[in-house]
């Protein structure tokens, strides 16, 4: 699993997605990178991105709902920090990848394990 919050900077690169103005705040952008699904949140004007799977019965997750800083599971209601990819309710068990989010001139990146 990749967590954005003990990264090194070395090992990643950084995926150009879009501008960031296609993301206002509240909503999420949906992007394939490589085979890796992954969904970004703008919450409160901050970026988060996390792997779209969750880790109970590998279903989709960036449809669920946000309460404050989780997303819950649409299918059976596990829930993940979408700031660290940690599952904090069950049925899930595992975690989840969290990439860190950057913002350059006004364009949204990624960053990948290289």
């Amino acid at each position: 699993m990749f967590n954005y919050k003990t990264f090194d900077e070395t090992k990643v690169e950084f995926v150009e997605i879009a501008p960031a103005s296609e993301l206002p705040n509240g909503e999420r952008l949906f992007v394939d990178l490589g085979d890796k699904p992954i969904v970004i949140f703008n919450i409160a004007g901050q970026y988060f991105a996390i792997g779209d799977v969750c880790t109970h019965d590998d279903g989709p997750l960036g449809d669920g709902v946000i309460e404050g800083n989780h997303v819950v599971c649409p299918r059976h209601g596990a829930e993940f920090d979408i700031r660290t990819g940690q599952a904090v309710q069950m049925p899930a068990v595992v975690d989840i990848p969290a990439y860190p989010v950057q913002v350059r001139d006004g364009i949204l990146f990624v960053g990948m394990p290289k």
